[in-house]
């Protein structure tokens, strides 16, 4: 007969590293870190600025681009960075209060940051490099429905300079992008707080764990019902945001199922040079 015999060992002590204390100290070791956030803003907004790839479009392509133009999103814009990055970093200090450990909070709200600003500066290079149009791109070029073309068959525009320029940005979508960088991290951080893979069978926990993604989904869904996107630039966008965010919160993070899944592994080793550990030990008897 095999039995198991589970030890755990005292859980790490918390209370000890807050924002007053060790806020000012944690910052200073990551003030390079913060800058080049900085830079990576910079960068989107030069992506955003410069021209988009024109890729030729001739009469029989605008067949398939013919979908009604609608000037206001579902979601717009300006509401992204508020469910990608605001409602992320509520829930950290949410837990910051809970547990008082400024590792945990200062490593979660830079993490989101780079997932969210990697896959933008991603995204809006792919963007600007393919130059594919919009499903409503005939829209944009002729809003009075009166076709013209250059010599070579290529389109010859008469819309709005802006609106065309927005027009070859198709692919991927930047709206599904990020709201999976922001949100997919906000998952994996979830799943290592709640313990959803500590093998106890509580599926309860696997729900929380996918809300975030469920509507992170729906904003990707939105783009395509809005005809701002075809769907393989919502689905390139989804793994966009949730390769670059996997990539950061494990930076900073240990898998969910590991035992110290709930914490960063900054905190983790000042603990342990402090002399708290938490494991587990398991015997197999006969």
């Amino acid at each position: 007969m095999k039995r198991i015999i589970r030890v755990k060992m005292p859980e790490i002590e918390f209370g000890g590293h807050t924002v007053r204390s060790h806020g000012a100290k944690v910052a200073k070791k990551h003030r390079c870190d913060w800058l080049i956030l900085i830079v990576l803003v910079a960068m989107d907004g030069f992506l955003n600025y410069i021209q988009p790839f024109n890729r030729y479009t001739n009469a029989k392509m605008l067949e398939d681009l013919k979908f009604p133009f609608k000037e206001h999103d579902t979601i717009p814009m300006w509401a992204v960075p508020i469910f990608a990055v605001v409602l992320p970093c509520t829930v950290f200090l949410i837990y910051y209060h809970y547990r008082r450990d400024v590792y945990d909070l200062h490593h979660a709200i830079l993490g989101v940051f780079y997932s969210v600003l990697v896959a933008a500066v991603i995204t809006d290079s792919i963007k600007d490099a393919v130059g594919r149009p919009r499903p409503n791109f005939y829209y944009r070029c002729f809003p009075d429905g009166v076709e013209a073309f250059q010599a070579n068959g290529d389109v010859k525009c008469h819309g709005d300079p802006n609106i065309v320029k927005e027009g070859y940005k198709s692919f991927p979508s930047g709206h599904t992008s990020w709201s999976f960088a922001g949100l997919a991290f906000l998952s994996w951080y979830l799943c290592g707080k709640v313990k959803a893979f500590d093998r106890r069978g509580h599926a309860a926990k696997l729900c929380i764990v996918l809300l975030p993604l469920l509507f992170a989904a729906l904003v990707g869904i939105s783009r395509v019902d809005d005809y701002w996107h075809h769907w393989t630039d919502v689905f390139t966008g989804s793994i966009i945001g949730t390769v670059v965010a996997s990539l950061c919160y494990l930076l900073f993070f240990p898998f969910p199922h590991d035992i110290n899944g709930w914490a960063p592994h900054a905190s983790i080793k000042m603990r342990e040079k402090n002399g708290f550990h938490s494991s587990s030990v398991e015997m197999d008897t006969v």
